[in-house]
C-alpha cells in the first residue's frame, strides 16, 4: 500500500524553501478546459467498435484536425505532454489498415520503451486480424523475425533498426515496402543535432527504397513544442508543404512550478550544496508523502547516485518504501528495462530517477511531481519533463539549479528564465561526416542514380558520390554509383547515436555478469582504469579497461569518492569558411581537427568535491574533425593588465564563460561543446580561443555562436560580472567538464577582457 497522499504534499516543501531562500521563484499554471469533437462518421466500423470498447467516445479538437488533414498532406502535431498526440496518427493509420487488407504501416520511436508502450495502447483497441502490430528491434528474437515480416501489418521499431537491419535487407521486406502506406515519426524533437542529422539521412534512404517499390507513404510526425516544427519535419524527411497542427484541445492540469537553488556552503567561493543531494531529499519527502514522482537527472552517473541516496535515506526511516524507488537509464539489459517499465505502469514504483529516457511520451500512469535536476539544455525539454506532473488534474514541477554557470545565471534572472521561448531544433543532414557514410549505405541497398535519387538523397548527390568515388569507396558504371566492394556492409559501421560504431561491455568480476554497455566514444572518460562506475544504484571500481577486448572489468565498490578525467586537447585549423572583424578581435569560422587524450583522473570526495589525488593513465588518442569558431584578440585588448602569468587564466576563463552561455543561442547542452584557449597557437601565431562542436563533422552549434558572437560576448560578461565569488566558481568560470580540472582561471582578467570587447 502506498502512503496516503496529502491534498498538496509539496506545500510544506515550498514553505520551507521560502523561509531559507532556496525557493527562487514560484509560478502557477492554471487548468485548461478540453475542446471536444465527435468521432468521424466515416471511420471503419471495426475501428469504431474498437475505440468505443476502449472507452473512446469522442476526440479532442486537434485529433479531429489531424483526421481531416491526413488525406490532404503530411503533418506534424505539436500539442502538450499527455495531450493525446498518439491518437492524431493512430486514428488515420489504423483506419487505413482496417480498410485495406494489404496496407502496411511503420512506426518509428527513439527508444524501445516507447515502442513497447504504443504496442500496448494499440492492443487495447482489440482490432483482431485487421491490425497486427509487432515490435521489431534489437530485442526481437531472431527466430521470430521472419514470421513478423510475413504476418504483421504494423511494425514498431526505431531508427537504428531501420538503418541497420531493415533497409539493407529490403529484399526480405519486399511485400512490406510494396504496400507501405503510412510512416509515423513520434517524439520528432528528439531528432536534432548529430542524432537528428543521422535520422534525416535514414528517412531519405527509406523514401528512396519506397520509391523503388512504387509507393510514396504519408509521413506523420509528432513532437514536443519547439520553435520550428515544420522546418524540423522537412529537414528530417526531405519533404515540403508539411501541415502544422498545434491547436491543443486536451485538458491541461493546474501545475505549481518552482525554481529551486541549493543553499550556499561557502560565501566566498560561492559553492553550493550538491543539486543531486538536494534532489534526493526532495524525492524522499515526496515519496514519504505518497506523491508519485519522476526525477530527471542529466547523466547516467547522476541518475544512479540520486537513486542510491534516496534508497539509503528511506532504508533508515521508511524501510518499506526503499524498494519502491528505482533508477532508469540506457545501458540496462532488455529484461531490466521491461521489469522497470511494468512496475511504473502498475504503480508499484513510487519514484523513478531517470535520464531523458523517460522524458518522452511513454504512458507511466498518473504522476504527481516532476523534479528536473539542473537545466536540461533546452526550454523545450524542460517543459516536456514538467508536463509529466499533473495527470490527475494538479501537479508539482520543480527545477533544481546546479552549480553550473548557466543554472546560476537563470537563478539571478528567474523571470527571464520562466518566460524564455522554446528553441529551434538544428538538423544538418548534409554534414559530410554523417551524409557520406549514409550514401555508402544507400549504394549497398541498390546503386545510386543521381538524376533519379536527387529528390530523396539531396540535389548535390552527384557531387557527394564523385567525392566518394575519388576516395575509392564508390565506382561509377553507366551513370550509376556502386559500392566498390559489393560484399561490404557499411550500415554496420555507422552508429546513429554517437560517433562510435560499437560499445564496451561492462563485466562484474565478482559474478561474471554482463552489467551493461558504455559507448566507445565515452569509454576512455568513464570506465578507464581506476574509475568509479555506477550501475543500478550500485558503485563499481574499474579494475581494468581492456581496449582490445572492448570490455571494462569492474567489481563492487563502497568508497566515498568519485572520479573526474583529465584530458589534453589540441586543435588544428583544417579549413576557413568565414571571417570578420568585430569587438577588437579577428573572428573566424571553419573546420578544425580536435585531438583528445585522457591522461589522468582525479579522485574527489563525495560530500564536498575536494580533490584527493591525481592518477596518471596511458590511453590512446582520439581525433575528430568538426566545426568551430575561433578568435584572435587584438594586442590592445590584452595590454597592461594581462602579463603572461595571468594571460592563460584570462583566456581560459573567457572560453569557459562563453561555452556556458552558448546554449542560450543554440538548442544544445554545454556537453555538446568543447573549447581550447592558448597564449600562442602555432597556426595563428598569437593568443587564440577556440570553441568547437563536440561531435564529428559539427551540427551547426558553433555556427550559431559565430553569427551571434556579439550576444555571446555580452552574455558571458553578464555571467561573470554578476557572480559574487572572489576568484571564480562553478557559477561563473569553472566548468564541470574541463579537461584541465579548471586550472588556471583568472575571473577578473576575463571580466576585464570581455568589458573591453564590449567597449569596442
Amino acid at each position: 500500500m502506498a502512503p496516503a497522499a496529502a491534498a498538496e504534499p509539496w506545500r510544506a516543501l515550498l514553505e520551507e524553501g521560502r523561509e531559507d531562500e532556496r525557493l527562487v521563484r514560484q509560478a502557477f499554471e492554471g487548468a485548461r478546459r478540453p475542446v471536444f469533437a465527435p468521432l468521424p462518421d466515416d471511420l471503419h466500423p471495426t475501428l469504431l467498435k474498437g475505440l468505443q470498447g476502449a472507452g473512446v467516445e469522442s476526440l479532442y479538437r486537434h485529433q479531429a484536425i489531424a483526421w481531416e488533414t491526413f488525406p490532404e498532406a503530411p503533418f506534424v502535431v505539436t500539442t502538450g505532454t499527455a495531450s493525446g498526440k498518439s491518437m492524431c496518427f493512430n486514428l488515420p493509420t489504423l483506419d487505413v489498415l482496417c480498410t485495406d487488407a494489404k496496407a502496411r504501416a511503420l512506426y518509428l520511436y527513439p527508444t524501445k520503451a516507447l515502442a513497447q508502450d504504443q504496442a500496448r495502447a494499440i492492443a487495447s483497441f482489440r482490432l483482431g486480424r485487421s491490425v497486427r502490430p509487432a515490435i521489431y528491434d534489437g530485442d526481437t528474437k531472431r527466430e521470430e523475425r521472419t514470421a513478423i515480416r510475413k504476418r504483421s501489418n504494423l511494425i514498431l521499431t526505431n531508427p537504428d533498426m531501420l538503418h541497420m537491419g531493415i533497409l539493407p535487407n529490403h529484399a526480405a521486406w519486399g511485400d512490406f515496402f510494396s504496400n507501405l502506406a503510412v510512416v509515423v515519426i513520434d517524439e520528432a524533437h528528439v531528432y536534432r543535432g548529430v542524432f537528428g542529422s543521422h535520422v534525416g539521412n535514414v528517412l531519405r534512404r527509406l523514401r528512396r527504397v519506397c520509391a523503388a517499390y512504387g509507393v510514396a507513404p504519408r509521413f506523420l510526425l509528432a513532437s514536443a513544442t519547439i520553435a520550428n516544427p515544420v522546418e524540423l519535419a522537412e529537414g528530417l524527411t526531405g519533404l515540403e508543404d508539411i501541415a502544422h497542427i498545434d491547436e491543443d484541445g486536451s485538458p491541461g492540469a493546474a501545475r505549481q512550478i518552482a525554481m529551486w537553488n541549493p543553499p550556499l556552503t561557502d560565501e566566498a567561493l560561492q559553492t553550493r550544496r550538491s543539486a543531486l543531494g538536494e534532489a534526493a531529499d526532495m524525492v524522499r519527502d515526496l515519496v514519504v508523502n505518497g506523491s508519485r514522482t519522476i526525477c530527471f537527472v542529466k547523466s547516467r552517473k547522476g541518475v544512479e547516485l540520486v537513486a542510491k541516496l534516496v534508497a539509503d535515506q528511506l532504508a533508515d526511516a521508511h524501510p518499506a518504501l526503499r524498494d519502491r524507488v528505482a533508477p532508469y537509464r540506457a545501458g540496462y539489459t532488455p529484461q531490466q528495462r521491461r521489469e522497470l517499465e511494468a512496475r511504473l505502469v502498475s504503480g508499484d514504483l513510487l519514484a523513478v530517477v531517470t535520464t531523458d529516457a523517460l522524458e518522452l511520451g511513454i504512458d507511466i500512469g498518473a504522476l504527481d511531481a516532476a523534479v528536473v535536476v539542473t537545466f536540461p539544455g533546452t526550454v523545450a525539454s524542460l517543459k516536456q519533463m514538467w508536463g509529466r506532473a499533473g495527470r490527475r488534474g494538479r501537479g508539482f514541477a520543480v527545477y533544481i539549479a546546479g552549480e553550473d554557470a548557466l543554472d546560476q545565471f537563470f537563478c539571478r534572472h528567474p523571470d527571464e528564465f520562466l518566460e524564455r521561448p522554446v528553441e529551434a531544433a538544428i538538423v544538418n543532414y548534409e554534414n559530410e561526416q554523417i551524409h557520406d557514410p549514409h550514401l555508402l549505405c544507400a549504394a549497398h541497398e541498390f546503386p545510386i542514380a543521381p538524376e533519379r535519387d536527387a529528390e530523396t538523397l539531396g540535389p548535390r548527390v552527384r557531387a557527394h558520390c564523385e567525392h566518394l568515388e575519388g576516395l575509392g569507396e564508390l565506382v561509377q558504371r553507366q551513370g550509376q554509383f556502386w559500392l566498390k566492394r559489393p560484399e561490404d556492409y557499411p550500415a554496420g559501421r555507422v552508429s546513429l547515436r554517437s560517433g562510435s560504431p560499437d560499445a564496451f561491455g561492462v563485466v562484474d568480476l565478482s559474478s561474471g555478469e554482463l552489467l551493461g554497455s558504455v559507448d566507445s566514444a565515452r569509454a576512455f572518460s568513464t570506465v578507464h582504469d581506476g574509475a568509479v562506475y555506477l550501475h543500478l544504484g550500485r558503485s563499481y571500481a574499474v579494475r581494468e579497461l581492456d581496449v582490445h577486448g572492448r570490455r571494462a572489468l569492474v567489481e563492487p565498490f563502497n568508497g566515498d569518492y568519485y572520479t573526474q578525467p583529465k584530458k589534453e586537447t589540441d586543435t588544428y585549423i583544417e579549413r576557413l569558411l568565414d571571417r570578420r572583424e568585430t569587438m577588437g578581435v579577428t573572428l573566424s569560422f571553419g573546420m578544425v581537427s580536435v585531438s583528445e587524450t585522457v591522461i589522468a583522473y582525479q579522485r574527489k570526495r563525495l560530500p564536498d568535491h575536494e580533490p584527493i589525488d591525481l592518477n596518471g593513465l596511458d590511453l590512446p588518442e582520439t581525433t575528430f574533425t568538426t566545426q568551430a569558431l575561433w578568435y584572435e584578440p587584438d594586442a590592445s585588448l590584452l595590454e597592461e593588465e594581462f602579463p603572461l602569468e595571468i594571460l592563460l587564466g584570462t583566456l581560459h576563463a573567457v572560453e569557459h564563460a562563453q561555452i556556458a552561455v552558448l546554449p542560450l543561442l543554440a538548442m544544445c547542452d554545454r556537453w555538446d561543446i568543447g573549447g581550447l584557449s592558448t597564449n600562442i597557437h602555432p597556426q595563428t601565431g598569437g593568443p587564440t580561443i577556440f570553441i568547437y562542436d563536440g561531435h564529428p563533422g559539427g551540427v551547426g552549434i558553433t555556427h550559431q555562436g559565430f553569427i551571434g558572437f556579439e550576444r555571446l560576448v555580452a552574455d558571458a560578461y553578464r555571467l561573470i560580472s554578476e557572480c559574487r565569488c572572489e576568484r571564480g566558481c562553478p557559477s561563473c568560470v569553472q566548468s564541470p567538464k574541463c579537461g584541465n580540472l579548471n586550472d588556471p582561471l583568472a575571473k577578473d582578467g576575463a571580466a576585464e577582457m570581455l568589458r573591453r570587447m564590449l567597449d569596442r
